[in-house]
């Protein structure tokens, strides 16, 4: 481990060459469909179609639209005035560093700012990001051109934060770009931290208020008549979909939607991630805020391989974190590490005969549901970990009594 952690800068740069390669030489590496949505979907402002738009020239079995709020479009359209290749680029290389940026944090909120500054522990961050690269969430945020990793590392910043409007402003504005940041609202609620979670929803609010302003009715568009609409998203029962919804739906054959069967698997999502919460110390600030996005990611009607970009900060906090040496703490990471390393999911699509297919074997099916079992397995271990964890602590502070004499 010691000459691996003197080698972390070396591996680190080898990791991002071969990335880099790996976009420039495999067929579909520098696809960027996502971004394409972004930077072109943004360019369509100028023809008041925002919603209109399409792209289709790598995803002829899915014409991919602007999903995004338009506020997310505003920010964008700046991009369609340089060349796409550099944009290309220059994203991917934005998208490692922030990636970079995310474990050092994880690291900071589990070992204090002062510990995680220590040479050895910048260098094991770089350790986990030359690992990170190729996690498949990572590896298909890249590959698509995704802005996951950035809405992770505004979520850790606003958490981190002690000033209300700071913290409440950046998940306002990183809800205003995609809506699935809002799940941090909850987290500052269950925190009590009211100003922040109000600031948030005030945030958001004026980032819809800009967009009215600036765009009118494409705006309106998107807040009553889109919003909520999930198959405009993408194929709800894909492998690729890693909520709920999409577990449950390629398990029975069909979309179940958000009926009495989701529902009840949503309550016991809930219920789980409510016990694991009680569990741990509220101090703990990683491993709650973890717990909360695991909620949103889990009850989201389409939760794509690529938004599962809070798997690092999990992995990072079961390794690193306050329950590390209660037993099944290595078991869970180690499920955690292997599945998104191998890419489950990916593996799996090349079995589905076409993204929306939903009915496939009872195997193959199960096997899909990897993230939700992952999740179910994680918040019930915290659960049990923390109240061992808890109990120990309680023992060791006890008074002795039969005191020597």
């Amino acid at each position: 481990m010691n000459r691996l952690v003197r080698l972390a800068p070396v591996l680190l740069a080898v990791s991002v060459i071969s990335r880099f390669v790996w976009a420039f030489v495999t067929p579909n590496g520098m696809n960027l469909v996502d971004l394409h949505v972004y930077v072109e979907g943004s360019a369509a402002l100028l023809g008041d179609n925002l919603y209109d738009y399409t792209y289709s020239t790598q995803t002829p079995d899915f014409p991919l639209p602007f999903t995004y709020p338009p506020f997310a479009a505003l920010l964008f359209f700046p991009l369609h005035y340089l060349p796409f290749s550099v944009v290309g680029v220059v994203w991917q290389a934005a998208t490692m560093a922030a990636l970079f940026a995310v474990v050092r944090l994880a690291l900071s909120m589990v070992l204090g700012d002062d510990r995680a500054a220590e040479p050895r522990w910048v260098r094991i961050a770089m350790l986990w990001t030359a690992l990170g690269l190729w996690f498949e969430p990572v590896r298909t945020t890249l590959d698509y051109g995704q802005v996951n990793v950035f809405l992770v590392l505004l979520a850790l910043l606003a958490v981190r934060s002690s000033r209300w409007w700071v913290a409440g402003g950046l998940v306002g504005f990183a809800a205003g770009i995609k809506l699935t940041p809002a799940i941090t609202g909850l987290y500052f609620l269950a925190t009590r931290r009211w100003k922040a979670a109000a600031f948030s929803a005030v945030a958001f609010a004026l980032t819809v208020a800009v967009s009215f302003a600036a765009l009118g009715h494409q705006a309106a568009t998107y807040f009553t008549t889109l919003l909520g609409d999930a198959k405009r998203i993408g194929p709800v029962g894909s492998v690729w979909n890693q909520s709920l919804r999409g577990a449950l739906s390629r398990i029975v054959g069909d979309d179940v939607g958000q009926g009495p069967l989701w529902i009840a698997a949503a309550v016991i999502a809930a219920v789980l991630a409510v016990l694991a919460w009680r569990a741990l110390d509220r101090r703990d600030h990683l491993g709650t805020l973890v717990i909360v996005q695991l909620l949103g990611l889990l009850v989201s009607p389409i939760s794509w391989s690529h938004h599962w970009i809070w798997v690092i900060p999990m992995v990072i906090w079961l390794v690193h974190g306050p329950l590390r040496d209660i037993a099944g703490a290595k078991l869970v990471a180690g499920y955690w590490l292997v599945t998104v390393t191998v890419g489950v999911p990916w593996l799996l699509s090349f079995f589905q005969e076409s993204i929306w297919t939903i009915p496939r074997p009872g195997l193959e099916a199960w096997a899909g549901a990897v993230d939700v079992i992952g999740s179910a397995l994680f918040l019930g271990w915290v659960a049990y970990a923390g109240r061992i964890n808890s109990q120990s602590v309680r023992r060791s502070d006890a008074p002795d009594p039969h005191p020597s004499v």
